[in-house]
């Protein structure tokens, strides 16, 4: 396969017209290589536009979505990231060129190491995976600039919300079936905005919808 190729239609022909025209995303969009970061028995399957089973009941986002939750997260140079549900690696990756710090938790240590060696091999040097479940405890770590979470969730719970730094954005897909939608919280000293941007339905992040414990 013509990787290159198969990486410049995926941006033309699925993200672009998906209004994702950041020029920085787009640039990490070309510089990560996808195919490094999908199991190696899925790797033709990189640029579909499509969920992939990781198994386990994971799954890894659609090229489209990945990369829209990072542009409308509206990341900056100086931003410390949270991605909750790291997966295989692929947001942390994208997050990192755009960012400061990133860190990934990720609840399946399978996935967990294997996003460590994904990001070693691509020589990402400024994000590490954490072992553990984004939703049940606030990351010591914290307070975060970005929040990124990749599977979907009933509401953005206040412990999540706490977890952001004064001027910081969390992106969420949150809601119920038959309609889910991509939400925005900003934070602006001890109050709260959302802005809800698009309609996405996206299977839970797992634990989701148990009760979340954030000790302060």
């Amino acid at each position: 396969m013509d990787w290159e190729q198969a990486r410049y239609l995926m941006v033309e022909q699925q993200i672009r017209p998906w209004n994702v025209l950041d020029s920085q995303v787009l640039e990490r969009l070309f510089a990560v290589k996808r195919e490094d970061f999908v199991p190696a028995d899925k790797k033709d399957l990189a640029f579909v536009d499509t969920q992939l089973p990781l198994g386990n009941g994971n799954f890894m986002l659609e090229p489209k979505l990945e990369a829209k939750l990072v542009q409308d997260v509206e990341l900056k140079a100086t931003d410390r990231v949270l991605v909750v549900g790291a997966g295989t690696g692929y947001v942390v990756a994208l997050a990192a060129g755009l960012a400061a710090q990133v860190i990934g938790v990720e609840i399946d240590l399978a996935l967990k190491q294997a996003a460590e060696a994904n990001l070693l091999r691509a020589g990402i040097r400024n994000a590490r995976i954490d072992e553990g479940d984004g939703l049940s405890a606030a990351h010591s770590a914290g307070p975060f600039d970005a929040i990124i979470v990749t599977g979907s969730l009933p509401e953005v719970s206040a412990g999540l919300k706490e977890q952001l730094a004064d001027g910081g954005r969390l992106i969420a897909i949150v809601g119920e079936l038959p309609i889910m939608t991509a939400v925005r919280v900003t934070r602006a000293g001890g109050s709260f905005g959302e802005t809800r941007l698009f309609e996405y339905n996206l299977p839970r992040l797992k634990n989701a919808s148990a009760e979340t414990a954030f000790d302060f």
